[in-house]
């Protein structure tokens, strides 16, 4: 499963898309879980002390963050979807 980071996350990964070994179809909480395991530097920006994804980081499944999304962090995700990954941007 192909996922991009951006902002401070990329710098963290390394590069901008990793390719997370995942059996799919899995949620994107089970795609987090892989993700931090993979890259433990991230699990501290990802997740908060309770090991839920932050609510202030976004997840996007096909352009949509998962917010928004009627399962949320349990949405499915499929072996042709996008996967972004990105902290909240500001400024002006």
């Amino acid at each position: 499963m192909k996922v991009s980071f951006y902002a401070n996350l990329r710098d963290i990964v390394g590069k901008k898309t990793i390719e997370a070994d995942i059996n799919l179809p899995a949620s994107a909480r089970d795609l987090v879980e892989v993700i931090v395991t993979d890259f433990p530097a991230l699990r501290a920006e990802l997740l908060d002390a309770n090991n839920e994804f932050h609510s202030y980081m976004k997840f996007f499944i096909n352009g949509r963050d998962t917010v928004y999304l009627e399962n949320k962090m349990d949405t499915l995700i499929q072996p042709d979807d996008k996967v972004d990954i990105f902290p909240p941007v500001g400024g002006g």
